[in-house]
């Protein structure tokens, strides 16, 4: 077992990164740019997309809902690794099953699995972070998220390009968790044990009103960000943009993601957690709705850009102002804030979807779920409130 005191800081955050990008930014995010061919060679409609996509965020709510018990202290390091090796599995077996049920089934799996890495590796990353006072590991770890989804964005547009389509694609996802899994497992050390001793069961979490508030603001931001996450590249594809436009929307989705966490810092410190995960918010809501409003290309350009720049962001300091609001019970709050975010996240396809076949395009969906950022924003502002 890699030893929690024998790693440099460096080699733990880009270990946090690797199982980022492949668990979260591959994991979960992989199956928007490849929706589109899915939805072309299986004849899938967006509300059915917006099952097994709902599945996925709901597996991702059961797994928070889980990781909330204490039942995981001691194995943080073993269940973050065995939520990659099932990542691998499971993106593996999307390229063998050709029915809703099987992908919704294997989307609640997957999604599950994102939950218990999101929570114990951001847990164990996190936590060697703060007690070395450095919040750059907190930017390269969430960063990770944002690489993932870049490499997703190559790999689909250049099997694309050369006529492979969603077997394929998923196969490569497979691939490239799997090289994270080695890479993980070289490096992603034991987390830093707390000040009661190793094992230590946490207390049940203190709900004060700045907790509900910003818990029930990340809820919602959560619907209102993966709307746009879900469905960015069908809208794309729904208005006749070519398979290269929508790999280079994704390629720079993701490459936003990627640095968005380092570039708000120094707006943290000057402002505050709250007033940038709230003009996060707003920011976002203006892209959401700018991808449907602005024609092509610059609709999905600027939508996909402020995507990138803000939904790693607002996750990664909600987490963090939430572990600031909570700090006995930091396991418990991470969990917390995560399953409302997957609530959020279940409803936010399944409305999207039906929406659209309804209506013939995302144009509502996506003013909704702009309407929600603009809630989740004025709930976080009152969380700051003492």
């Amino acid at each position: 077992m890699t030893n929690a005191t024998s790693q440099p800081l460096w080699r733990i955050a880009l270990a946090g990164m690797v199982t980022m990008a492949v668990g979260m930014g591959i994991g979960r995010f992989a199956f928007t740019p490849i929706l589109p061919q899915m939805m072309a060679e299986l004849g899938i409609d967006a509300a059915q997309a917006g099952i097994i996509a709902s599945a996925n965020y709901a597996g991702y709510l059961v797994g928070a809902v889980l990781a909330a018990f204490g039942w995981a202290a001691g194995h943080e390091r073993r269940i973050a690794l065995g939520s990659v090796a099932a990542n691998t599995a499971l993106l593996a077996a999307m390229a063998m099953v050709d029915d809703v049920a099987a992908f919704a089934l294997l989307r609640f799996a997957a999604g599950m699995a994102s939950a218990f890495l999101m929570i114990f590796s951001a847990g164990i990353v996190l936590g060697h972070g703060a007690r070395a006072g450095k919040p750059i590991v907190q930017s390269v770890h969430f960063g990770g998220v944002g690489i993932g989804m870049a490499l997703s964005a190559v790999l689909v547009g250049a099997l694309g390009f050369a006529g492979q389509g969603s077997v394929q694609s998923w196969l490569a996802m497979a691939a490239l968790s799997a090289c994270g899994l080695v890479f993980a497992l070289a490096f992603l050390p034991a987390p830093v044990p707390p000040a009661g001793g190793t094992g230590r069961r946490e207390p049940p979490l203190n709900w004060s009103p700045r907790l509900v508030a910003l818990t029930a603001g990340y809820g919602i931001f959560g619907f209102g960000y993966i709307v746009t996450a879900t469905f960015l590249i069908a809208i794309i594809r729904s208005d006749g943009g070519s398979v290269g436009f929508e790999a280079l929307v994704w390629l720079l989705t993701g490459l936003a993601a990627a640095v968005s966490v380092a570039a708000a810092q120094p707006f943290v410190k000057r402002f505050g957690i709250a007033t940038v995960m709230a003009a996060g918010c707003l920011v976002e809501a203006a892209g959401v709705a700018a991808s449907v409003l602005l024609p092509l290309p610059f609709g999905p350009l600027v939508g996909g850009l402020l995507l990138g720049a803000t939904f790693v962001v607002i996750t990664a300091y909600g987490l963090q102002f939430a572990r600031s609001l909570a700090p006995d019970s930091q396991r418990r709050i991470l969990a917390f804030m995560t399953a409302a975010f997957g609530i959020g996240q279940i409803i936010g396809p399944l409305v999207a979807g039906y929406l659209a076949d309804w209506s013939g395009n995302y144009l509502l969906a996506s003013l909704l779920a702009a309407l929600a950022l603009f809630v989740s924003a004025a709930l976080v502002l009152r969380s700051a409130r003492t």
